[in-house]
């Protein structure tokens, strides 16, 4: 095997890149390794173009082998790997909105990068997925204006800052304060995956500093080595546009184009003219008896076109498509509640022609998700899923299986809103929220997140705080000449160099995520970016307190209730019962679903007085009782030296001839009978011999009247 080394030391750790004759086909490959966690990148370039591709065809893989962590995972009947875990597509996600930017778009020959992670430590793979990644197209043929470097940056178990921490850290959001995922390039920032428990903008801003300082020692490693190893890189011929198309373009289309674009909300009237082009250049192509490709260069003139003016007007001008201030909020509207009385909790969320309904269930401990992967296995008691019918931007197309965007704009949600949940020591129900996106026009996730939170208050979750979310766009044409936007729609989400997410409360960020369509956005501009979403996110939660000011007392009389007892460890096991014969009785007997912690701490869950039941029959089952204890009794059984007590249903005690009354008592039968209700104090508890000695008189010394 030929191999050369390289390394490079980030956040105090050794990262080592290998190159080798292991994957000797791919155009661009690299093992890397660090600490324990190692990933193997490919990246590879179709001989030919693409014909009639409207759009740069750039597929990524990530994929997760089990023997990675020394696992044989999935059911007993399959146990080899299948379609990708939600982590892996979110680490996709996370790679294909860093690399994305840096190719020229106009390019219509494939490129495919495939990530598979080889070995996992405690280091975080999705970041050596990046970087790899980078390092893989960089020393390959492949024309691309990398590099990018990746870290994962934020405050864990104290209050200083950690360069790509442990998964004991990162992984647990109880323990960190914030976590971000952070990609970059050249000091500027392409991508970021943030959550955070309400933290100020200028602390985050300062950690995307620190990270930008790791991240050039990322570049300047794969600089250097690309120098050494790196492929000359494939000349790419751009298709051209005529020059009596060009001319039909600005006789016949510019002129309108900036009155079309500036028509108001919505998008008619430019779409309307983008119709006339296409008849225009379809009309121009059978003149010429020459036959149409289904993408050309004519396809790009308009959107192009479209493009400069948005970013001009945006820039000279102020203006923005729809007339608002660069500041300006679309119209807001917020309804917790008044759909059905069967759903636990619902919420409506308007912002301009953004409509989201989101509805929440409510289930107990044992409707928890098992999450059973490569990284991690845990129970999740919060859900949040996210679903874009074709409706939604008003056209046809197939309902099937959930695609990419709509797992990421869902976790994103999840984690803006996981931030603020109840412990589950004060809200014990497993939470599931589906948002379901209505009508698109900018930014359907953030919407999902105000939906949500409607749904939640409306549902009686005990929320720390309300939380909101808002899209901040750019038009950018320097550091010193650009604007921010707030709340982009329409044309500047398509056209706009940033689509920037922050949601939060109003004391803080609780989830970022950015995307880019240039290089990178300059972290001066992200922190100010921050400080006017802040603005709009204040306005959103005015918006959404006035409709439901705190969380319901109350949750749905159609939810499930839930009690919480605490039982000995020990006595477990006599719940539960030999093959679960006795926990099984008793739901049968009560209706309630009962789930056991380790620890003892025992969930009852059920309709109506079916948790109070079971919390009866258990509590009496496990009782552990104590001297001087008082209580009433039944007299279940007549002996020569006493009696016996039953205290509970489980558990008898036995009352000595001499305990029963003040004065002597010659037979027993002559006092009391079975069946007798008596008050009883416990004098004595024998553990080993599973014995409980009562008294009547110290009880009540008057119970019995001397005959």
């Amino acid at each position: 095997m030929q191999k050369k080394e390289y390394t490079v030391e980030i956040g105090g750790k050794t990262m080592t890149a290998i190159f080798s004759d292991l994957a000797e086909q791919a155009h661009g490959s690299v093992i890397l390794k660090y600490g324990d966690t190692i990933v193997l990148a490919t990246a590879c370039m179709s001989k030919d173009k693409q014909a009639g591709l409207g759009f740069f065809n750039l597929t990524v893989d990530y994929i997760e082998k089990f023997y990675a962590a020394g696992k044989i995972l999935g059911s007993r009947f399959m146990h080899r790997e299948g379609r990708p875990s939600e982590d892996a597509i979110l680490a996709c996600r996370v790679i294909d909105r860093t690399l994305r930017p840096l190719f020229d778009q106009s390019m219509r020959h494939a490129v495919q990068v495939i990530t598979t992670v080889i070995s996992l430590g405690e280091e975080d793979p999705t970041i050596l997925a990046v970087n790899a990644a980078s390092l893989a197209i960089l020393v390959s043929d492949i024309p691309w204006a990398g590099p990018v470097g990746a870290v994962r940056i934020g405050k864990y178990d104290d209050d200083s800052l950690k360069i790509n921490p442990a998964q004991n850290l990162r992984l647990d959001d109880t323990k960190y304060k914030f976590d971000l995922t952070i990609c970059g390039k050249n000091g500027n920032i392409n991508m970021i995956e943030a959550s955070a428990h309400q933290t100020k903008e200028e602390e985050l801003e300062e950690a995307f500093k620190r990270a930008s300082e790791e991240i050039t020692k990322l570049e300047n490693f794969q600089k250097g080595i690309a120098v050494e190893i790196g492929k000359a890189k494939r000349v790419i011929e751009k298709e051209k546009i005529s020059e009596e198309s060009l001319k039909l373009f600005n006789e016949n289309i510019l002129p309108k184009m900036e009155e079309a674009i500036f028509a108001g909300t919505g998008k008619a009237k430019i779409d309307e003219l983008h119709s006339i082009w296409n008849k225009m250049v379809k009309d121009y192509y059978t003149e010429k008896n020459t036959e149409r490709a289904d993408f050309t260069p004519e396809d790009n003139i308009f959107d192009d076109t479209e493009n400069d003016i948005l970013h001009k007007k945006a820039i000279d001008d102020n203006k923005r498509a729809d007339g608002r201030a660069m500041d300006g909020l679309r119209d807001l509207y917020a309804q917790a509640g008044g759909l059905s009385p069967i759903l636990h909790g619902s919420g409506i969320f308007y912002r301009g022609g953004t409509h989201v309904l989101s509805v929440l269930t409510l289930g107990g401990p044992e409707e928890r998700l098992l999450v059973d992967g490569m990284q991690t296995k845990a129970e999740k008691r919060f859900m949040h899923y996210y679903n874009f019918p074709p409706y939604s931007s008003g056209e046809v197309g197939r309902i099937g299986t959930t695609n990419r965007r709509e797992v990421g704009h869902g976790a994103l949600a999840e984690k803006a809103l996981a931030m603020v949940l109840p412990s589950v020591e004060d809200f014990p129900y497993t939470m599931r929220i589906v948002s379901e996106s209505m009508a698109s026009n900018g930014s359907t996730s953030q919407a999902s997140i105000c939906a949500s939170v409607l749904a939640l208050m409306d549902g009686g979750v005990p929320i720390k705080a309300p939380v909101a979310g808002i899209a901040m766009g750019l038009m950018y044409e320097n550091d010193d000449k650009y604007k921010i936007l707030t709340d982009i729609q329409g044309p500047e989400d398509h056209h706009g160099d940033m689509d920037f997410k922050v949601a939060g409360t109003r004391d803080g960020v609780t989830a970022i995520q950015l995307d880019v369509k240039v290089e990178g956005v300059p972290i001066k501009i992200l922190g100010e970016a921050m400080r006017q979403s802040k603005q709009a996110r204040l306005s959103i939660l005015d918006r959404i307190e006035k409709e439901i000011p705190k969380p319901r007392a109350e949750i749905s009389p159609n939810a499930p209730k839930i009690l919480i007892i605490k039982i000995n460890p020990e006595k477990i096991g006599l719940v539960i019962g030999s093959g679960g014969k006795t926990i099984k009785e008793i739901k049968e007997k009560t209706g309630a679903e009962i789930t056991i912690e380790d620890d003892g701490t025992v969930f009852l869950t059920g309709k109506e007085d079916a948790p109070e039941k079971a919390k009866t029959i258990i509590e009496e089952m496990t009782h552990e009782f104590k001297a001087g204890e008082t209580m009433k009794g039944e007299v279940v059984k007549l002996a020569d030296f006493g009696v016996f007590v039953r205290l509970n249903p489980f558990t008898d005690g036995m009352v000595h001839i001499s305990e029963m009354a003040p004065f002597r008592v010659e037979r027993v039968s002559d006092i009391i009978r079975e069946g007798t209700i008596v008050p009883v104090k416990i004098i004595n508890v024998d553990k080993e011999r599973g014995k409980i000695s009562l008294s009547i008189k110290e009880a009540d010394p008057n119970f019995f009247k001397k005959p």
